[in-house]
């Protein structure tokens, strides 16, 4: 049975405890949320319960199972924030679709708020500085988060979205210096890196949904931006192994602006240094 939400600790249902959902369920237990959330593995059940989090075995797909439904409903009856924390690879190329029944559900459940986990993969890889409004989320935008984040974000949805745009994610069990060790003739040697470490990943979202910070698109990344030759050959050699080694060429690409998020929520970056972030992976 799902936890009772109180006035002064409100349900969250953590939809997606894997690699990042699940510590980040575990820190808003820690901050004293009552938390419900779903994983596709049944072996994570007895883990997330003895971390004080209620659990569910969800399965998500364009047409749930009817236990899969009832599952959904019964996690997220009572809820006030919603984290989405499902990624697009999940889907095997129907993204929307696997999200149209989480929507749906949300609606009929009462869900006020939605944290969207989203990805700087939304940006063209074009030689300049992102911003928020550089990739706008559309129905019939090329990319499948776009259209995603356009299903929660539009002005009839009934509830308040706020999508949190990712860079690529480090952390425990994702060290950078294993990304790219030993491989040869790589591009882009001088194009920049976007990262974020998983500890500001964690408070970040926190923030957000401890400030009720609803209603915004922000893009989430370190602001030490290193080129991809620099970067990961002291990633590799950090780790003993073999350096990557590059091409001879000038081609740059994007770089992440994170400005929008600072401003607005007042988070401080724990790891704002790349290089310092890898000796915490």
């Amino acid at each position: 049975m799902a936890p009772t939400p109180t006035p002064l600790q409100p349900l969250i249902a953590v939809l997606g405890c894997g690699w990042l959902g699940l510590p980040l369920a575990q820190a808003l237990v820690d901050e004293g949320y009552a938390v419900a959330g779903s994983t596709t593995t049944p072996g994570r059940l007895l883990k997330m319960r003895d971390a004080g989090i209620t659990p569910y075995l969800l399965e998500l797909g364009p047409t749930l199972t009817a236990t899969d439904q009832d599952t959904l409903h019964t996690m997220l009856t009572g809820a006030r924030v919603l984290v989405l924390n499902v990624p697009p690879s999940t889907a095997k190329g129907h993204y929307v679709e696997l999200l149209q029944p989480v929507y749906q559900a949300a609606a009929e459940c009462g869900v006020r708020q939605v944290l969207f986990v989203s990805s700087t993969g939304v940006y063209a890889d074009e030689p300049r500085t992102m911003t928020e409004a550089d990739a706008l989320a559309t129905p019939d935008a090329d990319s499948e988060l776009l259209q995603a984040e356009s299903l929660f974000t539009h002005p009839d949805a009934p509830f308040a979205t706020t999508v949190v745009r990712l860079a690529g994610l480090i952390g425990p069990r994702r060290a950078p210096g294993r990304f790219l060790a030993g491989r040869t003739n790589l591009p882009k040697p001088q194009a920049p890196v976007n990262l974020i470490h998983l500890t500001d990943c964690l408070g970040i979202l926190c923030r957000i949904i401890r400030q009720r910070a609803w209603g915004h698109t922000f893009n989430a990344s370190a602001a030490h931006h290193p080129t991809r030759q620099e970067f990961y050959t002291a990633a590799a050699a950090h780790l003993e192994l073999a350096r990557p080694t590059f091409v001879e060429e000038d081609t740059l690409g994007k770089r992440i602006d994170s400005e929008l998020l600072r401003q607005k929520t007042g988070y401080t970056f724990q790891f704002d240094d790349l290089h310092e972030a890898m000796k915490h992976c």
